[in-house]
């Protein structure tokens, strides 16, 4: 792959241009290319299957890569022929009903369904310059394909946009379409917002980057495929105040290494969580600096291609930084990883929008140290300028209902998340954990636990839940991972409040045990993983002559590799024997090189009230502030 040399005047932060990502677009086009069928309908990419087998991953790698192979051609349509003529002759030999290697329909395969939204955004965005010049027959081809799609059931997710894209893309077209398809879904939309320009992902707590890439992104996308449909007049000022609301958010969830925030399913699409930040530029909702929606993507983009998610073949593998098959979900196939095409929306811009001709601005970790409270998700944002990490600590997001009784899962219950340490994989783990291990070394999980709330005060953010700590043995036939926690058999323990008081890469974890009877289960405090060869600093620190004492420590080992590197590390206090019930403290760190020292404890003055703790740059929390919790 040949690039440009970096721009550093430009582009002071990563050094990237329009065209260099031009470059790497072409070069994943190309190198995709070279596993398709003659006719380029089908892509079949070297690499695992997902359940639903070789016939819809091909088409799903020939629609993902069609996908921004249409933001390529919109942004750049006198030198892209090349890519409209290749797609064309695929787009024809797919839905070629005579053809016996033609792509599924939707109405014959759930996930053609998703892949059906990829390509009709693309040939609304190329109309001029693909649709327009197909000939009549692959036009009456492809709408018959696409109007499969009319009155299908699609789960009450973000899929339900997958509909709406495609119908709506029908009506431009002289195609049949269903309004009460398009109203339904809409209505559904609608139905899982929960403020703040965050939306679940159904009707779980589950918040991750489909709030982004999905939730985000297809509004706008719809707005520019009717523009003359009264529901997007009516709607254009909800929906972009929505998007400005979230870039607000999302800002601040970038780390100054470029990575966005390690949490939530589905994150083998890599760079597509840079998608809402070039979406705002597209429709102009934004609050944002063009050149700091830039350096979002820019910044992932960068992170990405210099961590090895590109193989030596020009490929996207199933993995964070390079391969690794613990990543792969029921529904990936190779195929998968390049919906990682939605964060290149930026090529759709032309050379000469602001987005490309600004100078980078920073992020918001790079210009000081960050605060900020996330309602919906229950996220506390900590960003620090000294090391670039974002981290979050997490008390409303579980991808799960209050009162569930399940495994946690891994990529949305744990305590805490960040751009620079990825999740132990195991459900079972000490990976932020506040826990209980049985005789048999079982940990307790906390899915399903009860939001306190949240506030800001002083220099500190405060969040709290509390949950009934259970043990699960999981259901062997507990169907696909699609982000919750397994099920299972579920035994009970003690209950327990947790409230996290953050400053920066410090964390003071009080936990209250309620309950503990006979359980003769010691407790477990889990601080951060890190790769055992990172420049990353992970530590648990017990704070003396607060509560009961936490008078064991450890560090838990996973051996092997992990999508970050290999042999995951994460240190731990607790007790060592029955945790007895009263309350707990213990100061949790996660710093990066130049940042917090992993020593820096946090001291209990008992006094007049409830006392104070004393933060190590010498701030003060009173007990009495955190008495709103104690019901």
């Amino acid at each position: 792959m040949l690039l440009p040399p970096l721009d550093h005047k430009l582009s002071p932060f990563t050094g990237l241009t329009r065209e260099h990502w031009c470059g790497y677009a072409d070069h994943l086009l190309r190198s995709a290319h070279r596993y398709a069928t003659d006719d380029h309908a089908n892509i079949h990419l070297p690499g695992a299957n997902s359940r639903y087998g070789p016939r819809s991953d091909s088409l799903e790698a020939f629609a993902r890569t069609f996908l921004l192979a249409s933001f390529r051609i919109a942004g750049d349509p006198a030198n892209t022929g090349w890519i409209a003529e290749w797609y064309a002759a695929g787009l024809d030999a797919g839905t070629n009903p005579a053809n016996p290697d033609r792509w599924p329909t939707p109405g014959e395969l759930g996930q053609a369904k998703v892949e059906a939204a990829s390509l009709a955004v693309g040939l609304a965005l190329t109309r001029d310059v693909l649709w327009d010049k197909l000939p009549e027959r692959v036009q009456e081809q492809l709408i018959a394909w696409f109007e499969t799609v009319i009155g299908e059931e699609y789960p009450p997710i973000n899929w339900v946009w997958f509909q709406i894209v495609v119908e709506t893309f029908l009506a431009s077209v002289g195609g049949r379409y269903s309004d009460e398809d398009i109203d339904g879904g809409l209505a559904i939309h609608d139905s899982l917002y929960r403020g703040g320009g965050w939306f679940a992902d159904g009707p779980e707590r589950a918040y991750d980057h489909y709030v982004g890439w999905a939730f985000q992104v297809y509004p706008q996308l719809w707005a520019l495929m009717a523009p003359n449909d009264p529901r997007v007049a009516e709607r254009k000022k909800l929906d972009g105040d929505r998007l400005a609301d979230f870039l607000d958010d999302a800002a601040f969830l970038v780390g100054a290494n470029g990575a966005p925030l390690i949490q939530g399913r589905s994150l083998i699409y890599r760079f597509a969580a840079a998608a809402p930040f070039w979406v705002g530029e597209l429709s102009g909702h934004t609050r944002l600096a063009p050149g700091m929606a830039r350096r979002a993507a820019s910044g992932m983009l960068h992170y990405f291609a210099r961590h090895g998610a590109i193989t030596e073949d020009g490929l996207l593998s199933i993995g964070w930084h390079g391969e690794f098959a613990g990543m792969k979900q029921a529904y990936s196939g190779a195929g998968s990883p390049y919906w990682a095409a939605k964060g290149m929306l930026g090529l759709a811009l032309p050379a000469d929008h602001a987005a490309w001709t600004s100078v980078e601005a920073p992020l918001p970790v790079e210009v000081a140290d960050t605060q900020r409270l996330i309602v919906a998700p229950g996220w506390q944002v900590d960003g620090t300028r000294a090391d670039g990490v974002v981290r979050i600590r997490n008390h409303a997001t579980d991808h799960a209902v209050v009162g569930a009784v399940v495994a946690d899962s891994p990529l949305y219950a744990r305590l805490g998340y960040s751009t620079h340490t990825f999740p132990d994989l195991a459900p079972e783990s000490v990976d932020n954990a506040v826990a209980l291990v049985d005789s048999s070394g079982r940990l307790t999980h906390r899915a399903g636990f009860e939001h306190l709330g949240s506030f800001s005060e002083g220099g500190f953010q405060v969040g709290a839940s509390r949950f009934t700590a259970h043990w699960i043995e999981p259901d062997p036939d507990a169907g696909p991972d699609h982000g919750s926690g397994v099920a299972g058999t579920a035994t009970p323990g003690p209950s327990v409040t947790v409230v996290s008081v953050t400053r920066g890469a410090v964390e003071l974890r009080l936990v209250r045990v309620s309950g503990a009877g006979g359980s003769a289960a010691p407790l477990r405090i889990g601080g951060w993983p890190v790769d055992a060869a990172s420049s990353m600093a992970s530590s648990v620190l017990p704070v003396p002559g607060f509560g009961v004492a936490l008078d064991s420590s450890g560090t838990f080992a996973r051996p092997g590799a992990h999508p970050m590197g290999s042999a995951l590390t994460i240190p731990w206090v607790g007790t060592s024997g029955a945790a007895h019930d009263g309350d707990y403290a213990a100061v949790v760190i996660l710093a990066g090189a130049g940042g917090a020292s992993p020593d820096a404890g946090v001291s209990f003055v008992a006094g007049e009230g409830e006392g104070h703790f004393e933060f190590p740059d010498g701030a003060r929390l009173s007990g009495d502030q955190l008495a709103r919790f104690d019901a």
